[in-house]
């Protein structure tokens, strides 16, 4: 193999600029050529796809988003879609493809496997939602940033004795809201992956007010509704106001931390290594800290495992 692709697509995560460099500098030490595919499968179809060089990866380790870009692209999921994407790919001497993003973009690169083009995905998506991997390439970032928006939800809270609603990312995993519940000390979380009591919540609550406590946080993840449709709820259940925060797509940008650029970077060196070793079809991810790689035809049939277990310790530490 002497020359490879890369790709973004889907939401953009904090550290896909990192895992973007890892790919592109680890192949030019084996002596491979890049080339970065702008603006996802859309500019894969369009042909927009450009030579990278080791300064072309400068200076963006620290970044968020992504240089290359990303883009929804419903053409792609059709078969002639996929067909004008791989006559791009041999138009420009590309023999493999890196694909950095989450569920849609896996999706996209499984179909490229299945034509019988060798493709390595690297999961890069805020809502770690894929299997095969503990963690995905910018969630704990957006966690972080959701950690910061918590506690200063917080000080208004307490100032106002008031019961805020924060509803955060995630699509139908609950990672997000979990984690950052937890480290947050919130009094009460929604998860897509346990169905939610309205009355054990309010029972909370209420003893939570007999022994004085005049505040209350609860998060929200949005795979299990709207903020403002859970306060609603709540209202209708106990006539509480509440004042709700979406933080939206806040949760997206900033510079990755420093376990976001590393996972990235180690994430994204051993998807070259797969491809000089000419195992294309494979996801990689990492596992008890160690890298791993699975048949990325395979990778949907294994659930996605949210720690149920760190989910009752956030109820037992919020009494």
């Amino acid at each position: 193999m002497k020359r490879i692709g890369v790709l973004t697509s889907g939401g953009d995560a904090p550290g896909m600029n990192a895992a973007v460099r890892a790919v592109v500098r680890k192949a030019i030490y084996h002596g491979l050529e890049v080339y970065g595919v702008y603006q996802g499968y859309n500019g894969l179809i369009n042909g927009n796809i450009k030579k990278l060089e080791l300064g072309s990866v400068g200076d963006i380790i620290h970044r968020g988003g992504t240089i290359l870009r990303s883009a929804r692209c419903e053409e792609f999921k059709t078969k002639e879609g996929q067909a004008k994407g791989i006559e791009q790919l041999k138009k420009f001497g590309i023999e493999g493809l890196v694909v950095i993003g989450g569920d849609g973009s896996y999706r996209g690169a499984q179909k490229l496997t299945e034509q019988g083009f060798p493709c390595v995905g690297i999961p890069g998506t805020i809502d770690n939602d894929i299997p095969g991997t503990d963690f995905t390439i910018g969630f704990d970032t957006a966690l972080n940033t959701v950690i910061e928006a918590i506690d200063k939800i917080r000080d208004t809270a307490t100032s106002h004795e008031r019961t805020f609603v924060i509803e955060v990312m995630g699509r139908d995993a609950g990672d997000i809201a979990l984690w950052s519940g937890l480290a947050g000390g919130a009094e009460t979380i929604l998860i897509p992956e346990d169905p939610f009591n309205i009355d054990e919540i309010v029972e909370r609550l209420r003893k939570g007010q007999e022994r004085g406590k005049k505040h209350s946080i609860i998060v929200v993840a949005e795979g299990v509704m709207s903020g403002t449709e859970f306060a609603q709820k709540l209202k209708d259940a106990t006539n509480m106001e509440t004042r709700v925060s979406v933080l939206g797509h806040i949760q997206r940008g900033g510079s990755p931390t420093a376990f976001d650029r590393v996972l990235a970077s180690r994430l994204g060196a051993r998807a070259v290594e797969l491809l000089l070793e000419g195992k294309g079809g494979r996801a990689v991810g990492i596992v008890n800290n160690k890298l791993v790689d699975y048949d990325i035809l395979e990778l949907f049939d294994m659930p996605h495992q949210l720690d149920l277990k760190m989910y009752e310790l956030s109820k037992e530490l919020s009494i």
